[in-house]
């Protein structure tokens, strides 16, 4: 029955939601998300609209819905009048209106200061933005007959914007549009084509050439700020959360002004945060967002982030870790303002469990787990909740001191069983583990749970922003209940989307049985999605910082991103940083008849693209023979208009050196397999095939080129969501790892050490793995030169 009836509710949402014009799409994604549904459907009632609306007006509501501010509550209903009734009827004018009513907080509204803060009453016409565009375009011509159809539209737009802040969004993009091709007309070749890169006065160095390039025509998401969205710590007043009660009552969370008080005074006003990884695994690219926002937010405002081990529990800590933690956060760029253990706490965090039962907000309880499962799922309160204080405290007193057993008794906050918040549910704040702590000794055999500590820690250390994934929102009334049940400072607390990438898995469970299991090699395997399995695959942390820039601060939980995406960010700085060489993965040899044997030709190749003549650091000798080796896959007995490469009788150029054409093919015996190719060279270089392919020469007679091993890399995970299944193992990629032990590269390649990236012509980037020796490089494919899949996910 309780299925059904859930069904049911979620149906008579739905219905609602369509009613008020969300396309079906939005609505369903809403239902999932319970939090939403309660405010939506509230303000769906305070509005009035339950029989339905045009779809603008539900889209502001729904905007309500998910933005109002927590402690404006009181003035909602009268938001929502000047929006049905359209007094209130663009984004802009809404935005405008949620930051008044976030500031105003409950004090009484004053109508007029209100209506003129968003613009009630506003009537701007098209001649209005006819006006302000004909303004900006003058103001601006200059530039944009420099830069045409590159010009920064979105510049362009502010600038009306700043004129006229309630004109319609859209009639202004209209309007600028079509202001723009009156003034320049139908584009131009020249228009389609990418902005040259302009040419250096001075010869660069390698390193300078391939440093990236800032191109001020090209505006992008990266250069936002996307910290603008936090607050700053003296702001801290406002209502955090409101935690409803099950007898009816509602607990508004907040700073006394005291406590804001005494925490900036500790604090100086700075931003803190804290980055709080537990040190039971590997990290992977999901914590690298998670130090961009941590981190970044901290340095953004001048302030300090804590690299905080959350650990609490001691079986699964290890040093291997910790370390390894540590390493990879300064490796990511990121400096820590201090580095701290949740376990330095621990005396504090039991002195004030001492505390809380004496307020009466915890009780021991000696409930097995499954007992406590099973009371949670009924909403039952355990037999022990209601005993007397005095007895609590003993018992947890003869918890620390080792006097009872483990797993018969624990601490449990007395917070609300018959709450809707799962995360209510008197949650366990002590359990007892004879274990052994691996920073803590042997002092406690009582230890904290994450629910009970972390946020403690976070006001100890007088955290500014305490920033986690949107799974731990249903946590934050629990966080808030137990920093306002102490009386102590509470940190402005802020949910973000989970990083979630295709064609891999990254929960630490699963992660943890490809290492243990050996379905992988190591936890640094450079097909996973761990940060240190990135690095060795050839990825840098500026690559993987600017893609996680690049996908912004949200909260739109359950995007998958395309893997293609990370690597688009890796191939565009391998194409500025890695040098370009040549190297043949299964070579097919290719004798020059009319080349002198043991002779040796040196041309020059070039290590970028827009290398330039008088900068000799910029190219590297390459040795041509009379015996070379080219790609097996080069090579045709059929020709076709379509195929580039060689064919009998055919010509192609060899990248950086000369023409050939194919004059004979040596065959095996069993007339099929391709031994050797017999080729004629143009000196000349008249000959103008159209084809042109990498090669590697023998430099010695008799004696084959440089040979490495190389590995080739995808994706681990046949699909792009393997979480999702049942058998997911099921799923691995059989390729995802080709080994080619016998490849050749050129000799300059001898001298690479471990970490260099290269690009080798027409297969991809590359980088040397550590398992290179002295006699065998072995090079990891980090990218391929262009992306091969299919583009999905975002």
């Amino acid at each position: 029955m309780p299925a059904k009836e859930d069904s049911s509710e979620k149906e008579k949402s739905l219905d609602l939601f369509l009613k008020i014009g969300l396309d079906e799409r939005t609505a369903r994604n809403t239902i999932a998300n319970n939090k939403v549904t309660t405010n939506l459907t509230a303000v769906i009632h305070e509005a009035g609209v339950t029989d339905g609306c045009s779809r603008s007006v539900g889209n502001l509501i729904y905007t309500v819905a998910t933005k109002y501010p927590g402690n404006a509550l009181p003035h909602r209903p009268t938001l929502l009048q000047y929006v049905v009734s359209s007094k209130v009827k663009t984004t802009a004018q809404l935005d405008a209106a949620l930051s008044f009513l976030a500031t105003t907080g409950v004090e009484n509204l004053d109508l007029n200061k209100f209506e003129e803060a968003c613009g009630v009453g506003v009537e701007v016409s098209t001649e209005d933005i006819t006006h302000a565009v004909n303004e900006v375009f003058e103001e601006n011509k200059a530039s944009i007959l420099e830069l045409r159809y590159r010009t920064n539209v979105g510049e362009l737009l502010g600038h009306v914007r700043k004129r006229l802040p309630w004109a319609d969004a859209k009639a202004v993009k209209q309007l600028v549009d079509a202001k723009l091709y009156e003034l320049l007309g139908d584009k131009t070749a020249a228009d389609n084509e990418k902005p040259s890169k302009k040419k250096k006065e001075k010869p660069a160095k390698v390193e300078d050439t391939a440093a990236p390039v800032a191109t001020p025509e090209k505006a992008s998401e990266e250069d936002l700020n996307p910290y603008s969205i936090f607050p700053n710590p003296e702001e801290n007043l406002k209502v955090h959360t409101e935690v409803p009660f099950s007898d009816g009552s509602i607990l508004r969370c907040c700073n006394t002004k005291a406590l804001l008080d005494k925490h900036l005074k500790v604090t100086g006003g700075k931003v803190l945060t804290r980055f709080p990884p537990e040190p039971n695994g590997y990290l992977h690219i999901g914590h690298a967002k998670a130090m961009f926002i941590d981190f970044g937010l901290a340095k953004d405002r001048d302030g300090g982030c804590y690299l905080r081990y959350d650990d609490t529990n001691p079986e699964a800590e290890k040093k291997e870790y910790i370390d390894h933690i540590e390493e990879i956060v300064q490796w990511m760029g990121w400096k820590p303002f201090k580095i701290t253990y949740t376990s330095d706490y621990f005396q504090e965090l039991y002195e004030l469990a001492v505390e809380l039962i004496r307020k009466g907000c915890a009780y021991v309880d000696h409930q097995t787990p499954d007992e406590i499962k099973e009371y949670r799922e009924k909403k039952l309160n355990s037999p022990w909740r209601d005993r007397p204080v005095s007895e609590s405290l003993k018992l947890f007193e003869d918890m620390r001191s080792g006097l009872i057993e483990e797993g018969k008794a624990t601490l449990r906050m007395k917070q609300d069983m018959q709450s809707d918040n799962y995360n209510m549910y008197d949650l366990i704040a002590y359990r007892i583990k004879f274990t052994p702590h691996p920073h803590a000794g042997d002092k406690w055999c009582i230890y904290p749970s994450y629910d009970y500590a972390h946020c403690i820690v976070d006001s100890l250390e007088n955290v500014t922003h305490s920033l986690c994934t949107l799974e731990f929102e249903t946590r934050r009334a629990s966080y808030y209940w137990l920093l306002h049940a102490l009386g102590i400072y509470q940190p402005y607390v802020w949910e973000y989307s989970r990083l979630n990438i295709s064609n891999t898995v990254m929960s630490k469970r699963k992660l943890n049985r490809l290492v243990t299991e050996n379905w992988v090699d190591g936890w640094d395997d450079p097909r996973l999605m761990t940060l240190a399995g990135l690095r060795r695959r050839g990825m840098t942390s500026t690559a993987i910082n600017s893609f996680v820039r690049g996908i912004g601060i949200t909260r739109s939980d359950g995007t998958l991103i395309s893997v293609g995406r990370l690597e688009h960010h890796v191939r565009e700085e391998m194409n500025k940083t890695a040098p370009r060489t040549m190297a043949v993965l299964h070579p097919l040899k290719v004798v020059i008849t009319n080349l002198e044997a043991n002779s040796t030709i040196e041309v020059d190749g070039k290590k970028w693209p827009d290398a330039q003549a008088d900068d000799p650091s910029a190219f590297y000798k390459v040795p041509f023979s009379n015996v070379v080796y080219i790609e097996r896959t080069d090579f045709r007995m059929q020709d076709s208009k379509d195929y580039y490469g060689l064919a009998p009788g055919k010509s192609v150029i060899l990248r950086y050196a000369f023409p050939i054409k194919c004059t004979e093919v040596i065959l095996a015996d069993d007339n099929e397999t391709i031994l050797e190719i017999r080729a004629e060279y143009d000196p000349s270089k008249k000959t103008k095939p159209k084809g042109v392919l990498h090669w590697v020469a023998q430099t010695s007679p008799e004696v084959d080129p440089f040979k490495i091993e190389i590995r080739l890399f995808d994706r681990l995970f046949l699909s792009e969501n393997p979480a999702e299944l049942d058998n997911w193992l099921g799923d691995l990629n059989p390729n995802s790892k080709v080994v080619i032990p016998n490849a050749f590269g050129l000799s300059s390649l001898r001298e690479a050490k471990v970490g260099d990236s290269f690009q080798f012509e027409r297969l991809g980037y590359f980088t040397v793995d550590q398992d290179s020796t002295p006699e065998k490089l072995v090079f990891n494919r980090t990218v391929t030169l262009k992306d091969s899949y299919s583009k999905g996910g975002k």
